[in-house]
């Protein structure tokens, strides 16, 4: 099957979905593609949060794939850095929270290593000008 279309991926554990989640999703879906979620498994919550996640992951990629913007959500790898479902999905775009800044150095290391030439981009905070105000001074 020959897909159609710009495929977009955006990375995130989503442990409740919230508003700021809803914006990044819009974000990401105004790149007029398909629009993939992967959700970070439990054990990868536990080692990036140092916590648990309150809900399961396969409660989280239920919770995430009920949204509006989303085409399709899948889980993550089991392993960190190794980007086994990136291989498999192929995006053309990836997007990042404004607050992902160790995914993306540990992405574009890998991009570079597997000779992977996928567009990045990072997308804005939610009401930044509300509530990142600290960050505008």
């Amino acid at each position: 099957m020959v897909r159609q279309g710009k495929r977009v991926v955006v990375f995130g554990i989503f442990d409740g979905v919230h508003e700021g989640h809803r914006d990044f999703f819009r974000q990401a879906k105004e790149f007029e593609g398909e629009l993939v979620v992967v959700v970070g498994r439990d054990n990868t919550a536990l080692r990036l949060k140092n916590k648990k996640p309150k809900y399961s992951e396969n409660e989280r990629l239920k919770m995430v794939f009920q949204e509006k913007f989303i085409d399709k959500a899948v889980l993550g790898d089991e392993e960190l850095s190794s980007y086994h479902i990136v291989e498999k999905l192929k995006p053309d775009i990836i997007c990042l929270g404004y607050d992902q800044h160790a995914l993306q150095q540990d992405l574009q290391k890998w991009m570079v290593a597997n000779k992977k030439e996928i567009s990045v981009v990072t997308l804005k905070p939610y009401k930044q000008e509300i509530l990142h105000s600290s960050l505008l001074k």
